[in-house]
């Protein structure tokens, strides 16, 4: 059995003015560093053996937050890289909107069927992701392990986990620095928690 906990990256500008962010290497702003700070103090008491990370930077910056409050290296791991948005990477929604409405329209609608121009699809995502994890619990077997990732592969994996599709990503939320747990035990899943921000509950607005 190896148990993770996933956790969304804290805040950046383009959460906070909302954008398509993908394979950007943003860092956190000043709410997003305190979120990551609070969910550190949130897993202290966690018997963590390893941290693994998106190498992007709001993610590598997250869970170097975690790493230095418990003691742990961090692993970036391809895995849990974000999807690529190709051409609408840094659009706001109402500029993707505007370019092409009806792709648009789909992601809202009917996400598993979405490729991105120049970029990925969600099942391109899940492949990348789940393997990831397989590859994780295969190492860290009788372990509790950290995963630092993005919106989309959080929603995506946690679709995997409970045993939904594609279709159903936007019926998975993952709010910025939201924690979830799951195990894999012989290979079959089993979710705890999901979308969990009660460590965030006393953080002033930013």
């Amino acid at each position: 059995m190896t148990r993770f906990i996933l956790v969304r990256h804290g805040q950046t500008e383009w959460n906070r003015v909302e954008r398509f962010r993908g394979r950007a290497d943003l860092s956190l702003d000043e709410t997003g560093r305190r979120q990551a700070e609070a969910a550190a103090l949130r897993l202290k008491g966690e018997q963590i053996a390893a941290i693994y990370s998106s190498p992007l930077k709001r993610t590598i910056e997250t869970a170097g937050i975690l790493a230095g409050q418990l003691k742990l290296p961090v692993q970036p791991l391809e895995g849990l890289l974000d999807i690529d948005f190709g051409s609408w990477q840094g659009l706001s929604p109402e500029e993707a909107a505007k370019q092409d409405s009806q792709l648009y329209q789909k992601w809202l609608e009917h996400p598993h069927e979405v490729r991105f121009p120049q970029g990925e699809t969600l099942d391109i995502v899940r492949r990348r992701v789940v393997s990831g994890v397989e590859d994780v619990a295969s190492k860290q077997k009788d372990q509790t392990v950290v995963l630092v990732s993005h919106k989309v592969v959080c929603q995506v994996l946690m679709c995997a986990m409970i045993g939904l599709d594609n279709s159903h990503f936007w019926q998975v939320r993952q709010d910025v620095n939201a924690i979830n747990i799951f195990e894999m035990r012989d290979g079959a899943p089993l979710v705890m928690l999901v979308n969990d921000t009660c460590h965030l509950k006393n953080l002033a607005a930013g």
